[in-house]
């Protein structure tokens, strides 16, 4: 049965479902706050051109989600389904971010809960891979049960590579 990459999700405080272009307003009130990316690789996200190209790319990698509150139908933030590995049986999840008011444990945990359990019926193993000074994601991914891995190196987005580290949550 193939991975859908991209279905709808609910728990309790959350929906998540397809991210769209139309999306952008919404999305970019949520990712406006200049502290929300202030220990990732890409510190200038909150910024509308640098933004804007963080949105075209979740949308043509097929498995980005809009995170909707429930309570109020509001989008609070995004995450995605990335590099799925049908052979190694392994997706990875990232790109997440979540409105300030949101962070600190309840919210992610089901955000990540919701869609660890639905990857884990396709493959064996989620992986998630950190900048290597976003200490505060690192953290959030312990806090769900996540253990280290390894260190490796990518390119970011403007071609440099840097160092990240590798988490894993397996079945």
């Amino acid at each position: 049965m193939p991975f859908p990459l991209q279905p709808t999700l609910q728990g309790r405080l959350l929906e998540l479902r397809a991210l769209q272009p139309d999306d952008f307003e919404a999305l970019f009130v949520a990712a406006g706050d200049p502290l929300i990316w202030e220990q990732h690789p890409e510190s200038g996200r909150y910024k509308r051109e640098v933004f804007q190209k963080f949105l075209d790319s979740a949308i043509a990698s097929g498995g980005a989600f809009a995170i909707i509150e429930r309570a109020t139908g509001r989008i609070i933030g995004s995450s995605r389904y990335w590099n799925l590995d049908l052979a190694a049986s392994e997706v990875e999840i990232g790109w997440t971010f979540l409105e300030r008011k949101f962070w600190g444990g309840t919210y992610n945990t089901e955000l990540k809960r919701l869609m660890i359990d639905h990857a884990l019926r396709y493959v064996d193993r989620v992986v998630f891979i950190v900048g290597e000074t976003n200490l505060r994601s690192q953290k959030a991914l312990e806090k769900i049960g996540a253990k280290f891995l390894k260190e490796v190196e990518r390119p970011s987005a403007d071609g440099v590579m840097r160092r990240n580290v590798v988490f894993v949550i397996a079945r």
